[in-house]
């Protein structure tokens, strides 16, 4: 990342400036990763807001269910690939492909999720998550039928929704604000 791009349009504000429980948030978080995400500085703009995001957030990535944190996580990228988020696509790439132990598929999902190494079952989630992404009024029952063939309960397909549309909020904020990839995320789970 150039060091002369602000990561966001917006005012980021300092850790001093925050709320105690934001700043403890990015604290824990900064504590794990080794560095501060830049979603965490720009969401504390609005600390309302970044609260209901992250609290939403966790329910469905951290929700145990039949989906893996690796199959979350490619829905993720492959529906912010189809939405151009930059940020969402490098940051949540670098998760993929530490949650799959795979330092390839984040960047075949990002590029073609069709031509990725992943499963059927896998490629119809996808197949479902793009479409709602980009053409939620083109969804319908047989989108529906197509996932329960597959094996995904009516849990798993309203999992599949949620992180989609989570995610085209995050994806519309991310470009809005012209929020930039951190860095460190560029090399994650590649070795």
């Amino acid at each position: 990342m150039r060091h002369d791009t602000p990561i966001s349009r917006f005012p980021v504000p300092s850790l001093a400036e925050m709320p105690a429980d934001l700043r403890q948030r990015i604290e824990q978080v900064q504590e794990k990763a080794g560095f501060v995400p830049n979603i965490f500085l720009a969401l504390a703009h609005r600390p309302e807001e970044f609260r209901a995001f992250f609290a939403y957030h966790d329910a469905l990535m951290d929700r145990p269910g039949g989906l893996t944190k690796a199959e979350r996580e490619m829905i993720v990228v492959a529906t912010s690939a189809a939405n151009h988020c930059l940020y969402c696509v490098v940051a949540h790439g670098a998760i993929l492909r530490i949650r799959a132990k795979d330092p390839l598929l984040a960047d075949e999902i990002a590029t073609n999720y069709a031509k990725a190494a992943i499963t059927w079952r896998q490629k119809a989630m996808l197949d479902f998550a793009v479409k709602l992404a980009l053409d939620p009024g083109a969804v319908g029952a047989e989108d529906h039928a197509i996932l329960e063939e597959q094996s995904f309960s009516q849990d798993d397909i309203w999992d599949i929704a949620a992180i989609t549309g989570l995610f085209a909020l995050s994806n519309r904020l991310a470009s809005a604000t012209d929020l930039r990839p951190n860095a460190e995320f560029f090399g994650m789970g590649r070795a």
